[in-house]
């Protein structure tokens, strides 16, 4: 019932995206989008919304799967894309079609408006749809929650395995094999296992370094499970650290505690990203802190709201974000912290289960 509800809010949202752009429908095609609209997981899909209905076009490979995972929505079969859009935007009577720009290419863009014809094409940008997938539904979070539970016991798990003289892939690889056995669809992302100066790449990916006594050693990590994403970085230390790296650490830490505090519905987004940075600068290490303090997870790995200092909206209740201060200094080593967390009303709830206390393993 909740979910109907929630899906209903969902279309009044492009309702209200169709009135201020002065469409009559919109045209979707960001598979997470359609996924999040109507249900469908296929990996080909088109979907046109109006106000008084909404059409799921697939080919022949995906009629069956989308008439079983949709419901109140109309299935259209086409032999070829771009004219089965047309069909069913003639159809609606659409005099002017919103399409999705960030979703589609040139060549589909100029087809399109070849084919159409009479019918005017009017992009609607991530601007407009930023915050279409932001709010999350408690479905949604308990998705969320089961993908945080699989990751976490996948990591717990491969922990016995980082140690002296072993590759970074092999860590990878025991970590994407534990998160598969766990009960994950797929991985979030390709696992990051970066180690000494290859932590100091905020985007490593592994490699064949053997990890070595007196390593700093970032994992980020992620499940998938109903479509949904988790998202944590944990940086563990191998052996004993000197001087320079726990205090590094202290100050990310300190970052990452600040930054969280201030979750909560009403804060704006560059000021999370602000603390978080004000922090590490305060302690010396404001140089070497190189990316934004996080971003919304969902459907997405990367999605709505972004922290950041460009960043102009505010926190919304529901919203699912991660804190993520981190500090890289070339040739050397680096370190990252990464929490998810629920924001509510009065605060938050922390969703990874991950303590980011020093840990020497």
């Amino acid at each position: 019932m909740h979910n109907s509800i929630h899906r209903g809010s969902r279309f009044a949202a492009i309702h209200a995206i169709m009135a201020s752009r002065g469409v009559e429908a919109v045209l979707f095609l960001d598979l997470k989008n359609i996924r999040y609209l109507t249900g469908f997981s296929g990996s080909d899909a088109a979907l046109i919304v109006s106000e008084e209905q909404t059409v799921l076009l697939v080919d022949g490979r995906y009629t069956t799967q989308a008439r079983k995972q949709t419901r109140r929505i109309r299935v259209f079969e086409y032999r070829e894309k771009v004219a089965g859009i047309v069909q069913v935007a003639s159809r609606l009577r659409v005099k002017t079609l919103g399409f999705e720009a960030a979703a589609i290419t040139y060549d589909f863009y100029t087809n399109l408006l070849k084919k159409l014809k009479s019918i005017k094409l009017r992009a609607i940008t991530e601007d407009h749809l930023g915050g279409l997938r932001s709010i999350k539904s408690r479905r949604e979070i308990a998705f969320i929650k089961r993908a945080v539970q699989i990751s976490t016991r996948a990591l717990e798990s491969t922990l016995p395995v980082v140690k002296p003289g072993v590759q970074e892939t092999d860590i990878a690889l025991e970590l994407d094999y534990r998160i598969r056995q766990e009960g994950a669809e797929s991985l979030s992302f390709e696992t990051i296992v970066a180690s000494g100066e290859n932590a100091a790449l905020p985007h490593a990916r592994p490699g064949s370094r053997r990890l070595k006594k007196g390593d700093l050693v970032v994992i980020d990590f992620g499940a998938v499970y109903g479509g949904y994403h988790s998202d944590e970085t944990c940086t563990f230390g191998v052996g004993r650290l000197n001087h320079a790296q726990t205090d590094a650490y202290e100050a990310v830490k300190e970052a990452h505690d600040r930054a969280m505090d201030a979750v909560r519905a009403g804060t704006a987004c560059r000021e999370i990203d602000g603390i978080a940075r004000r922090c590490l600068e305060k302690r010396g290490y404001g140089k070497y802190f190189s990316h934004g303090t996080g971003h919304g997870v969902g459907l997405d790995v990367h999605e709505a709201p972004r922290l950041s200092i460009a960043s102009n909206g505010h926190l919304q209740e529901g919203m699912v974000v991660t804190i993520e201060p981190g500090i890289y200094i070339p040739g050397r080593w680096g370190i990252r912290l990464e929490d998810k967390l629920l924001v509510k009303k009065d605060g938050h709830e922390v969703l990874t289960r991950f303590p980011k206390d020093l840990r020497i393993l």
